[in-house]
């Protein structure tokens, strides 16, 4: 058989106006246009497109070595399981796979970090805070995909209205160390009538630990010395969190 003869053609859409997919390997300018990424974008919309189709069209263009943006997008899915594998991995990893270099890597983790804002119930400044659900409604999307553990304060009025949210510590995976000074400087500094503590856990699970529990009393009895009472430490996990105050303190 000749070179000419074994050339596989490019598919066709199929009669009757379905959808044709692009292969892994195979988007490439002599394909017809419709099966093309951007163009399957532009005629079928995105929920027409695969998460590999979507991946390509961030990427936007291959790599010498890996291949053309679809077949890099391939090797990502395939490197870190979906596409949440994908937007959760760190630049170190990313950058580790041929083709993605310091740009795509912070394009694929601004794209990650733009779905968790999106998918975060808004709650800025003046906001009450009525509950915990609507501590977790914010935090719960921001931090169900981190590794370390973050510790918050939600600083409150007189109403229980937002003044501000505050970093306190920042900790290895499933260990942060927090003190009652630097968790109520902020407090302190501006005049916080009252305060929420939370933090998350990266295995998911949103259980209390006994440090947590150690660390929960003790800042509660430094609130009551300083006037700031503690209304709830919030502990998030993957979907779920716990509430120290719903729990009855005590759990």
């Amino acid at each position: 058989m000749s070179r000419q003869a074994a050339r596989i053609t490019p598919p066709k859409p199929a009669p009757g106006g379905s959808i044709p997919r692009v292969r892994p390997g195979g988007a490439n300018p002599s394909w017809p246009r419709g099966e093309r990424p951007r163009e399957r974008l532009r005629l079928y919309g995105p929920a027409a497109s695969s998460d590999g189709e979507l991946l390509a069209l961030l990427l936007g263009n291959g790599h010498a070595r890996a291949g053309n943006a679809v077949q890099l997008a391939h090797n990502l899915l395939e490197r870190f399981g979906d596409l949440r594998g994908v937007v959760c991995a760190t630049e170190a990893e990313l950058e580790a796979l041929d083709g993605i270099g310091s740009a795509r890597a912070a394009a694929l983790i601004a794209a990650g970090e733009l779905a968790r804002r999106l998918e975060a119930e808004h709650l800025e400044r003046g906001v009450p805070i009525t509950s915990s659900s609507v501590v977790h409604a914010h935090f719960g999307p921001l931090l169900a995909d981190e590794r370390r553990e973050l510790f918050y304060a939600l600083l409150l009025d007189t109403k229980n209205r937002l003044v501000a949210k505050v970093r306190i510590s920042e900790g290895s995976l499933g260990a942060s160390l927090v003190h009652p000074r630097e968790a109520f400087r902020p407090a302190v500094r501006d005049a916080a009538a009252a305060v929420i503590f939370l933090h998350n856990h990266p295995s998911g699970d949103p259980a209390p630990s006994a440090d947590d529990r150690r660390i929960t009393e003790r800042l509660r009895r430094s609130g009551e010395l300083l006037g700031i009472p503690v209304l709830d430490h919030v502990v998030v996990g993957w979907r779920e969190y716990y509430s120290f105050a719903d729990s009855g303190w005590g759990g």
